[in-house]
């Protein structure tokens, strides 16, 4: 699994936030997308990495800018994950 994390500005509210998350999930087969205007930052979970050219088209498209782009592999953080090795 891939966390894409995506720094975005413009963000001002939750309607912009939700803006962003239909956009994302309606160019991209993703798992689960979420955005936060305090942080200024949408994260998305994929099963295969995202085309980083067509993600910012699309974050550009709904009038806010994609500032940049971070993907790495997703580490699923659960109750007990730090006892685990």
């Amino acid at each position: 699994m891939i966390e894409t994390k995506v720094r975005v500005d413009g963000m001002m509210c939750g309607m912009c936030e939700a803006h962003i998350n239909g956009a994302v999930r309606a160019a991209f087969s993703v798992k689960k997308v979420s955005s936060s205007h305090a942080r200024g930052e949408t994260v998305i979970l994929s099963e295969q990495p995202l085309d980083e050219a067509k993600l910012r088209a699309v974050i550009d498209g709904t009038g806010y800018r994609a500032v940049s782009v971070e993907a790495a592999e997703y580490q699923k953080k659960g109750l007990f994950a730090r006892f685990q090795k």
